[in-house]
């Protein structure tokens, strides 16, 4: 017999074990929210230079991008094997309990990235630190989500299950009070401390989380699992008909996630180029992140008390309506962010005060949407299935958040830098092996299609590679030119003249008035200057200090491989609180570490004018066309939602009550069931 409750008591009142579990889930959420905030920004600007690569670049947006939303994806889809070994297997509360253990030591991996350790020769390689660091973390913390959420609704019975949809509010609220912390706090200790701070801090959290979870133990009811009986409700006709209902439902709402964890990435990035002083306060990028937890906290309360009752007194809402008018709402929140991106394109810099405007309307939608669907999902999921449904559900943030990886893995451009440093990186090491000549040639024949890259040493200690690409043959070659450390010093390739020379002009106008020109004035001054195949040299405004000349190359088609492009950067002087940041003292090591010429060259007085000549790269959805869209796709999606909306019907399941239910709380089951289903 068990040292624990197995099913709910017959009681109007709160059950014991929620401040437990909300307490909990406060904690894990500070503990993933204040991971996951900081990665894209620590991906783009701190990994390359935990880098022992000398020509280690800055991950571009479209890698970071896509990265993310893997890693998120990857976070929901293994829900399913937390809901298995719970549902079938350990129970929720144990394996919750293991599954928490994996998730910090995946914290403690993050927060080792790149560090020297006694007894280690050398630093811990923080990309491979970094990967395996995410996928233990998408173990844990996926694992035990539907455990968490079901195991909330396990408290309940009939009795008291009209404080179900209250305590998913309270769920909800819990989740994004954490979330609302550690948005503000982890990319403050991200900027000061370092990644081994910002990524060990949640860490601690989330062990704190388990504790709290431990403590709660003797309150919970341990609902068992079902063992066989889990396999055969799964298998008959009320597992599969509830998944397959649901299921339709899930595929609209993957859409809404595919646009709302873009926060986390394109939001943050966007952030970047934007004025991020408001209300009197200088955001860090990722930190307006947390206006979403913030209005959360507003919202939840609202709606349950205002929206909801005012709109019932129009029509009877439902929690598919609910959901379908979400859908909607998502798409102006989306086009403001694409607008916004339309003005940042032009050269403008606009307020961070339009990107929390939209995020109001986001989180709106997130309220109909996502709170809706989970409390929605638990009710419709038969008694021996609550966690695999609960998996199912968040199953559709997987789906949404692959297909934005897709998305942005499909529009990246290959850059011709990195066939290019990965053969610089192989003939340094043969060359401190005091490999051959030949020797060094044949690996990289071995590593290459013979003959695609071709290694010269020159007089100087340094040598030259020399390699074919799209559009190129004969002597169109590209030359590389590397020093002796493998840094690249200098690039040969048909175009180049031509390029620099629409550079020439772009940084005459800079100079002579003091900011970029628009994409209008540019173009009509490089119409004169045509590259090698007859055609004009380019200019694309990227943001205010950013800009790209480039040549379409031999093939004549934007966003190929063989794009030629030289990207300006307009680089103002770092303010001393800039320079005493980690990353700025991590650059400096980094430099002194691998014997690097000094980028900064001393303090400047003034912007300086930089730019950087690349081959490939970029993305064919630039700026607004990437927002752009993602709003049309939730356009289409909330529009076939509707007929969905109409034709569904939903049938609810709770937990069964103890046989020595009181009779007076008995006697009120049938009205508090009819209050739940207004609901």
């Amino acid at each position: 017999m068990s040292k624990y409750r197995t099913a709910p008591i017959a009681t109007k009142s709160l059950p014991g074990g929620i401040p437990y579990i909300i307490g909990n889930e406060a904690a894990e959420r500070f503990s993933f929210y204040g991971m996951k905030g900081i990665l894209v920004v620590f991906m783009t600007s701190y990994l390359w230079v935990m880098s022992n690569d000398p020509n280690a670049q800055a991950m571009s947006d479209a890698s970071a991008r896509a990265d993310y939303h893997w890693f998120t994806g990857s976070v929901y889809i293994t829900p399913f094997l937390g809901a298995i070994l719970a549902d079938a297997f350990l129970g929720k509360y144990l394996t919750i309990m293991l599954l928490s253990i994996v998730y910090c030591i995946g914290h403690g991996m993050l927060a080792l990235m790149g560090a020297q350790l006694p007894g280690v020769e050398g630093q811990l390689s923080a990309g491979w630190f970094l990967f395996l660091g995410l996928a233990i973390i998408a173990i844990g913390s996926g694992g035990i989500k539907p455990c968490v959420s079901a195991h909330v609704g396990d408290q309940f019975g009939e009795s008291n299950g009209f404080w179900l949809s209250k305590v998913f509010g309270w769920f909800y609220v819990s989740i994004n009070m954490g979330a609302f912390l550690s948005n503000l706090a982890t990319p403050w200790l991200l900027k000061w401390y370092g990644p081994h701070w910002a990524f060990g801090v949640p860490g601690v959290l989330m062990a704190i989380a388990t504790l709290v979870f431990w403590l709660g133990r003797h309150k919970f009811i341990h609902v068992p699992p079902g063992g066989w009986k889990f396999i055969r409700e799964t298998f008959s006709w009320t597992g599969i008909s509830a998944i397959l209902k649901l299921s339709i439902i899930y595929i609209f709402v993957a859409v809404f996630w595919a646009l709302f964890d873009q926060t986390g990435a394109s939001w943050v990035l966007q952030a970047e180029n934007m004025n991020r002083t408001w209300l009197g306060v200088t955001w860090l990028e990722s930190q307006i992140q947390a206006i979403n937890p913030l209005m959360i906290l507003i919202l939840v309360p609202l709606f349950g008390f205002v929206v909801y009752p005012l709109i019932d007194k129009v029509f009877k809402l439902t929690p598919i309506r609910k959901i379908a008018i979400g859908l909607f709402l998502m798409v102006p929140g989306f086009a403001m962010v694409a607008i916004v991106q339309d003005w940042i394109d032009s050269g403008e810099q606009p307020s961070i005060a339009w990107q929390a405007l939209a995020y109001v309307i986001l989180t709106a939608s997130e309220v109909m949407v996502s709170i809706t669907a989970l409390e929605f999902s638990y009710t419709q999921a038969p008694r021996k299935m609550k966690s695999l449904i609960m998996a199912a559900f968040l199953a559709s943030v997987t789906l949404g958040n692959y297909f934005t990886t897709g998305v942005n893995y499909y529009i990246q451009v290959r850059e011709f830098g990195s066939v290019g440093d990965k053969a610089s990186a192989l003939v340094v090491a043969d060359r401190a092996l005091k490999s051959s000549d030949e020797a060094i040639q044949t690996a990289l024949d071995m590593e290459f299609s013979a003959g695609e890259v071709r290694y010269t040493p020159d007089n100087e200690g340094g040598f030259t590679l020399k390699m074919p690409w799209v559009g190129f043959t004969g002597d169109d070659e590209i030359v590389v030119h590397y020093d002796q450390n493998g840094e690249r010093t200098k690039m040969d390739v048909k175009g180049k003249e031509q390029v620099m020379a629409g550079t020439a002009l772009v940084k005459k106008y800079w100079t002579a008035n003091d900011e970029l020109p628009s994409a209008e004035v540019a173009n009509k001054e490089l119409s004169a200057v045509n590259d090698p195949w007859g055609r004009p040299i380019e200019y694309t405004r990227v943001s205010k200090d950013q800009a790209r000349v480039s040549s379409t190359g031999p093939d004549g088609e934007r966003f190929s491989p063989d794009d030629l492009n030289n990207m300006i950067t307009i680089v103002h002087p770092q303010t001393a609180e800039e320079e005493g940041t980690w990353l700025a003292r991590a650059k400096a090591e980094r430099r002194e570490r691998l014997g690097l010429k000094d980028e900064s060259a001393g303090p400047q007085d003034t912007s300086t004018f930089s730019d950087s000549l690349f081959i490939g790269g970029g993305d064919t959805l630039e700026g607004s066309a990437y927002f752009w869209f993602f709003t049309y796709l939730m356009l289409g999606a909330a529009i076939c939602f509707i007929p969905v909306m109409i034709l569904y019907r939903p049938k609810e399941y709770l937990q069964e009550e103890e046989a020595s239910a009181l009779a007076a709380d008995s006697g009120h089951a049938g009205s508090d069931s009819e209050a739940r289903n207004d609901s």
